[in-house]
């Protein structure tokens, strides 16, 4: 059995805040939890405490209340802060590994963990300038995105290793062509527990919220409201659905942008079809998802995860994304595709399934059992635990890969919100 180990994760983000980035760092953190280790989080001091992680906050900055992802030029100051706390708690907590989320998370732990002399495994969701190209914050091929560029390629050259969605290594391997014997690839979990599908008559009290009638076929969308998530594209296919499907009806979940989304609904004329709640408490994403017949992500970026995806799969949802290589990884043959920025073919694949009874319950049935064998955080978590061990003994990740996953410690059901 494997020692004990203390972590350390640095999260450059007002954790939490109900988004998928913050989902993967609690669950993560509660699967070595389960795992048999000790966690401890550091993070923004905006955010919800959830769950039984120590969590270590920077002190607080009155103006600074912004909780939606995206970069901002305020988080240079927020992160020399960051700094300061992660190194006020590895004094005193000692952790064996420090686990940093995203690459301001390894920019911030770098001197901590060489003063400390212990490893720094990069969580790498995407690339950092990539991100930033995505909000808008910087264009691409300017001086600014060169700049994060070598930003990125600086961090990944120092850190021991890198723990990496399979299905984004390939294009981030284009991008900076970084050492693959730090690469620990790993296919991220679901909490299967939490997400689930629930029964329609135990959710009236959600249809009565939303002011949704029970008799529309629902089309889910649960994540961020922007533009590079495919949002704007999406609205713009819900009148070729509704011309096939009169009944249809779109429920489009998340934050920032709820006005302005609302409004393009209204543009539309399609604001009686489409309901926009805003942010959704985490705790209850799985009885929202479920009233949904169909699932859908209209994302356009192939260099970030698409954790929702995983969401839908639990929940049982037939789901309808674009022809992107992570979408196809993640859901394979349980998927229904449209080309990348198709948006009358992605209101085609909608509404044939809305159509289709018969093939959205063995769809349905697929996807549950996909995340019940693909992507339980018992095995993923005692994946990323063998990861650690091999750090600590100084080998090479190549030999992490060829070794048998050994025997999760207990069971895992992620809660305690």
């Amino acid at each position: 059995m494997a020692a004990k180990k203390r972590v350390l994760m640095v999260a450059p983000t007002p954790y939490f805040s109900d988004r998928g980035c913050h989902v993967q760092i609690y669950e993560v953190a509660r699967s070595q939890q389960l795992n048999g280790n000790d966690v401890a989080i550091v993070t923004y001091h905006l955010g919800n405490n959830i769950g039984d992680i120590p969590t270590y906050r920077i002190p607080p900055i009155p103006w600074y209340r912004k909780r939606s992802a995206g970069p901002s030029w305020q988080k240079l100051y927020l992160d020399v802060l960051l700094m300061a706390r992660t190194l006020q708690v590895a004094r005193r907590y000692r952790p064996h590994i420090i686990h940093a989320h995203m690459h301001e998370g390894a920019g911030v732990a770098l001197p901590i963990a060489r003063a400390l002399r212990v490893p720094l495994v990069l969580d790498l969701q995407g690339s950092f300038a990539g991100e930033m190209v995505n909000h808008r914050f910087i264009k691409e091929g300017g001086a600014l995105y060169r700049f994060a560029g070598l930003v990125e390629r600086q961090i990944i050259d120092r850190v021991d290793a890198m723990l990496m969605w399979t299905y984004i290594g390939d294009t981030l391997q284009q991008m900076f062509d970084f050492d693959p014997a730090k690469v620990f690839p790993v296919d991220y979990g679901v909490d299967l527990q939490r997400f689930r599908p629930y029964p329609k008559h135990e959710l009236d009290d959600l249809y009565a919220g939303l002011g949704v009638p029970r008799d529309r076929r629902l089309v889910v969308y649960l994540g961020l409201l922007s533009a590079y998530q495919g949002v704007d594209l999406l609205l713009d296919a819900v009148p070729r659905v509704l011309a096939a499907c009169p009944d249809a009806h779109f429920l489009v979940m998340g934050y920032p942008n709820e006005g302005r989304y609302r409004e393009r609904a209204r543009a539309l004329g399609i604001a009686d079809r489409v309901t926009i709640p805003g942010r959704i408490d985490y705790t209850q994403a799985a009885r929202y998802l479920s009233l949904g017949d169909v699932a859908v992500s209209a994302k356009l970026t192939p260099m970030e995860g698409n954790g929702k995806l995983l969401n839908y799969l639990a929940c049982g949802l037939p789901t309808v994304a674009f022809d992107l290589p992570g979408n196809l990884a993640t859901l394979e043959d349980v998927g229904t595709y449209a080309p990348l920025g198709d948006g009358e073919a992605l209101a085609d694949r909608i509404a044939d399934l809305l159509r289709d009874a018969p093939r959205r319950a063995e769809l349905s049935r697929r996807s549950r059992a996909r995340a019940e064998q693909r992507y339980s955080w018992m095995t993923i978590g005692a994946r990323i635990d063998a990861m650690y061990e091999v750090l600590l003994a100084g080998n090479s990740l190549d030999a992490t890969l060829h070794q048998p996953v050994p025997a999760p410690k207990g069971s895992l059901t992620i809660g305690g919100k």
